[in-house]
């Protein structure tokens, strides 16, 4: 059980990975297992995936098939994994409304979480994209729900044109500015695919910026990124997506060829018994 104490001192070290020197990567687990592997590989900070969350239950992402409950409860779930600061992917925090942005942003604070997402996208695919005044009162309306948490709180900002057949880079900018603007601490654009488009985002703002990987498009390394001024790499659910892509290869095999080659590549049972048995530790 995390304390208030315990709490404080995960979201202080969060706020403090966007303020050193050079860019970290901020992987998305799916569940407490990889979580905890991913802390024992030595990442200082995790964040969650809704993607891999709802790939996890059987679910599509994106289209309003995890609840907000579940969302958070599934949050809180990794927050007590391990002693890593945690942040959580919460869409377009499940509400069209400021008022339903606030209260779920407090909701995620109250679930030990060092910090989440807001995004412009609406999740209706008629209309994909808030209008510009509406996405910055709903950013808005997070940073006053984060700043009165009480401790800190990274709250990130996401412009979604990119992900939504809108590559209008001059209007994602403009978002961004205005939602650093309304009082954001990170912002974010998913689906930029190449290095100029992000040396722009990098320029245009003064807030740290996180870029996703793992997405179709440029294949970057954490120095390049670093050096074009990101702050912040994250992956999405391209890791959900690598497992299960394992996973797949490895079912059709069977079924197709009857042979279990697969196996040769599989992580040693032992290995895993280990892994899970030990106690998380800070």
């Amino acid at each position: 059980m995390n304390t208030s104490n315990d709490t404080a001192e995960k979201a202080a070290r969060f706020a403090e990975l966007h303020q050193r020197p050079g860019a970290f990567v901020l992987p998305n687990p799916w569940d407490v297992g990889t979580a905890r592997l991913l802390h024992g590989l030595g990442f200082e900070a995790l964040a969650t995936t809704s993607a891999g969350m709802a790939y996890a239950l059987g679910r599509p992402d994106g289209e309003g098939a995890v609840t907000r409950d579940e969302a958070i409860a599934h949050a809180r779930s990794l927050v007590e994994a391990t002693p890593l600061p945690v942040s959580a992917d919460l869409e377009n925090c499940f509400g069209d409304d400021a008022e339903t942005v606030a209260e779920t942003v407090s909701m995620a604070a109250e679930a030990g979480l060092a910090g989440c997402s807001v995004e412009d996208a609406t999740g209706d695919r008629a209309r994909p994209i808030y209008d510009f005044g509406h996405a910055v009162e709903r950013v808005a309306a997070a940073v006053e729900a984060a700043r009165s948490v009480g401790r800190p709180f990274v709250l990130t900002a996401r412009s979604e044109n990119f992900l939504h057949n809108r590559p209008d880079l001059d209007d994602t900018i403009a978002r961004l500015q205005a939602f650093e603007a309304a009082g954001a601490d990170v912002l974010f654009a998913p689906g930029l695919a190449d290095m100029e488009s992000i040396r722009a985002v990098c320029a245009a703002v003064s807030c740290p910026v996180n870029v996703v990987m793992g997405l179709a498009g440029g294949a970057f390394s954490v120095d390049q990124l670093g050096d074009a001024g990101v702050k912040r790499v994250s992956l999405g659910s391209s890791l959900s997506r690598a497992a299960l892509g394992g996973f797949l290869r490895a079912a059709r095999e069977v079924r197709e060829s009857g042979t279990f080659t697969f196996a040769a590549d599989a992580v040693p049972f032992s290995e895993m018994q280990h892994l899970m048995s030990s106690k998380p530790s800070s």
